[in-house]
This record gives C-alpha cells, structure tokens and sequence, in this order.
C-alpha cells in the first residue's frame, strides 16, 4: 500500500506542470492591446482604441466595457458596454459623449470621446469577454487632455501662408522677367532708329495679344492654386480658437 501510495504522488507530482502550462494557455487565450499613453486637445474628438485576439469566434456573448478613472482616485465610473450593440453611458462626465468606433468582427473595441475637456485626464480600461475566453489582461490608458498651445496654431498658420505665397511669388517674377525683356528689346530698336514694317507691325501685334493671353492664363493658374489655400488659410484666422489667442 505504502508503494502504491508513493506511485499515486508521484505521478500527481509529475501532472501538476502540465496543469499549470495548461491553466496558463488559457488565461493568454484572449490578449487586449491598448495605447498606453494617448495625448488630446480640448475640444477635438479623440480615438481610445483598443484591439483584442481571441481563440474563439465572435458570438453574441462577446461583451465590452470600458472603464475612467480620474488622477489620484479610486473611483471607477462605467462609461460604456458593447454586447451585440452600444451602450454609452447617459450619465456622469461622459455623457452623451462617448461613440462606438470598433468592429468585433475585426477585433476592435475602440470607442470616441467627443468635446473633451480638461477634466477628462485620467486612466481608462477595457475589458473584453468572449465566452469561453473570458481571463484576460487588462491593460490601461492614461489620457492626456490639453490646450491646444500658441505656437502649433503658428506653424500652421505659417505652412499656410507659404502655400498661398510661394505660388503668387513665382507667377509675379515670371511676368515682370517677361515684361522687362520685351521693354529692353523696344528700348534698343528705338535708339537704332529702326522702322518696322507693316508685316513686323502685325507681327508685333500678335506676339503682344499672346503674351497678354499668355499673361492672363498664368495668373489664372496661380488663382486656380491659391484659392484652396487662401479658404483654408482663411477658416483658421477666423477661428474662435485662433481669434482668442492672437
């Protein structure tokens, strides 16, 4: 019996890694990848993605749930809950500001925040169950919410302006080169005391219509380049944002 019983430990002995490798297997069955750290402006939309692998396929079981946490607090609020459809929460800081933006089908739980502002800093987790796979890491993002500075506004003001003048630049400097050449050539002829003919006249006449048109259709194509710029360049100087701070 004593040898019987030592065979019976043993063996338990020997099952008890591959029990564990197993447990182990399973707890990694479903892993969630989040950013670990995701930076936002006031007032602009903002992506929390979040995508997860799971060894089963997707049912109607699969569930989502995100969770904020704000600095230095223990509180967790439930801002939103996915099963077969979305459920953003309708009440507290994230009201009616929270948007599905995933895809189960493809593995991706990533919600919206919409308006943030300031108070939205704090940690956020999503949790992903997909039954039978249901243990899981639960990985966390930190957000950082902030004013959007002075001098990321400049920059683009600045891109702007050379998109819209370069252009302008360039065609202006085609024109006067091409009109000093023309008044050289007149001024020499007219201190040669050379006289055209009737046919040079003509000639002369015609070469001046097509410069004009000439003249006309590089100024239309530097219009045609420019005025998308200046749109753009002219939505963001009467901005509220852009106002405010010059």
């Amino acid at each position: 019996d004593t040898t019987l019983l030592g065979e019976f430990v043993l063996k338990s002995c020997i099952h008890i890694p591959i029990l564990l490798v197993i447990k182990d297997l399973i707890v990694l069955s479903l892993e969630i990848h989040v950013d670990a750290h995701v930076r936002g402006y006031v007032g602009e939309k903002i992506k929390l993605k979040c995508t997860f692998k799971s060894t089963s396929d997707v049912t109607d079981k699969l569930t989502i749930d995100w969770t904020y946490r704000p600095p230095s607090s223990s509180r967790t609020e439930f801002i939103f809950h996915y099963q077969s459809f979305q459920y953003p929460t309708t009440a507290g800081t994230f009201r009616d500001r929270i948007s599905w933006a995933g895809n189960v089908y493809k593995g991706d739980a990533s919600i919206s925040i919409s308006n943030p502002t300031l108070q939205d800093n704090g940690t956020f987790s999503c949790a992903v169950k997909n039954p039978p796979d249901v243990y899981h890491n639960i990985p966390l993002t930190e957000l950082t919410v902030t004013e959007r500075g002075f001098g990321t506004m400049l920059s683009s003001v600045a891109l702007l302006s050379i998109l819209v003048f370069i252009p302008s630049a360039v065609v202006v400097v085609l024109l006067l080169v091409r009109m000093g050449r023309k008044a050289a050539g007149m001024k020499k002829r007219s201190k040669s005391g050379y006289k055209k003919s009737s046919i040079e006249v003509s000639d002369d006449t015609d070469q001046e219509e097509k410069d004009d048109c000439m003249a006309r259709l590089c100024v239309r194509c530097a219009e045609c380049l420019v005025s998308p710029w200046r749109y753009c360049y002219s939505q963001i100087m009467e901005s509220p944002d852009t106002t405010k701070r010059v």
